[in-house]
């Protein structure tokens, strides 16, 4: 049965307390960021004749959500309160009961929500559920903040696909090495420190054979001070020539390594690399150009559970995905360097004919980080 969501009346909008309060929500939700896939990142704040009482966030799948992390902390006193929560309470039994129930038997008078929850197995059916209990719902408050904290979710539960992010340091000239073949550094210490961050909070981190022949990176997440996250590794590498002396597959690290390759690569590598620790192989079919199917690869994370990929490189595997009109956003971190034209290309295997034909992106952001300038943006908006 399709639930259609009740309009809201004028006098029901919003106003600088419901914002300032969701604000609050949005904040304990960020406190998720990495850790709920494939859950959305939620914050729950109840409040009581405009004073806090109790806050939540969800921080794990399979345990209790935002809205009965905040009502249990809030005891007796949800009674006749005010619930502020950034996505819809949940309407169906998963790995946890619904919420909506627990709101209602809390005595909760209110629900104000930041957005609809695009589970079709919910949508609607938690608001809906609420006001057939008689309790208010206002509902799309500060829904585009909301949305934007849970791109990976929304594309996830929608698609099965991961939210698909293209990252690389490069020079003013479009270069991510000096010499062809060779590693090369070109973005600072400020730039290398939000590389750390945005690594804490994606689910997977991929990168082709060849930036692991020539960088030997572990793709790990170091922030100074604090305790991060490593996100799972995965590695394109069709013909499984990947040294098995690699860093990356060396590493002491609860997050596994996947390595993907056609279903024809050598059987007895394979086997070689099953019996590394935490070492994953995956066979995909290969494409007309003969590399590995990446809407194949894709769709493999999705079944996994991954959300958020951020794309690292190097420069066939940028095209490839480009190519295929896979990145959804992009972060391109400048350097105030010429690399010279021996340097290896940002992208390689993509052409464009003219600018009509060029991929631009929407919704661009410029900031500052130390002497390079991050370029954010992006580029396939179809889920947003």
């Amino acid at each position: 049965m399709k639930v259609i969501p009740r309009k809201i009346p004028e006098q029901m909008k919003a106003s600088p307390t419901d914002l300032r309060f969701m604000r609050l929500a949005l904040r304990e939700a960020r406190k998720g960021l990495g850790r709920t896939s494939p859950n959305p990142c939620v914050g729950a704040v109840v409040v009581q004749d405009d004073s806090v009482v109790s806050r939540g966030y969800h921080k794990k799948a399979g345990t209790p959500h935002a809205e009965i992390h905040a009502l249990r902390k809030a005891g007796g006193q949800a009674s006749g309160a005010t619930i502020y929560v950034t996505l819809e309470p949940c309407s169906h039994t998963g790995r946890t009961p619904p919420c909506c129930q627990a709101v209602a038997a809390a005595g909760i008078k209110r629900v104000v929500v930041g957005m609809e929850d695009p589970n079709p197995l919910v949508r609607g059916r938690g608001n809906t559920y609420l006001q057939d209990h008689g309790i208010e719902v206002l509902s799309s408050v500060l829904e585009q903040e909301c949305r934007e904290l849970n791109l990976p979710f929304i594309k996830h539960i929608t698609s099965g696909m991961p939210f698909v992010v293209m990252k690389a340091g490069m020079s003013l000239d479009g270069k991510i090495s000096y010499q062809l073949g060779q590693p090369g550094w070109m973005t600072g210490k400020n730039s290398s420190k939000k590389v750390h961050e945005l690594r804490n909070h994606f689910d997977a981190i991929l990168v082709g054979r060849g930036t692991i022949v020539v960088d030997d990176p572990s793709l790990t997440t170091r922030l100074p001070g604090k305790r991060g996250r490593d996100p799972v590794r995965v590695i394109l590498d069709s013909r499984l020539q990947l040294s098995l002396t690699s860093k990356i597959l060396l590493l002491a690290s609860p997050a596994p390594t996947l390595v993907f390759c056609s279903h024809s690569a050598d059987e007895e590598k394979k086997d070689e690399l099953r019996s590394m620790e935490n070492v994953l192989i995956c066979g995909v079919n290969c494409d007309a150009d003969g590399g590995l199917n990446l809407v194949e690869v894709l769709a493999e994370l999705g079944r996994m559970g991954i959300c958020s990929l951020l794309v690292e490189g190097g420069a066939a595997v940028h095209g490839s995905f480009l190519r295929q009109g896979l990145v959804d956003r992009v972060f391109l971190f400048m350097a105030p360097l010429f690399a010279g034209s021996n340097g290896t290309p940002l992208v390689s295997g993509f052409s464009v004919g003219e600018r009509a034909e060029a991929l631009t992106l929407r919704d661009v952001r410029y900031s500052r980080c130390g002497d390079d300038m991050l370029i954010q943006g992006d580029l396939f908006k179809a889920f947003f």
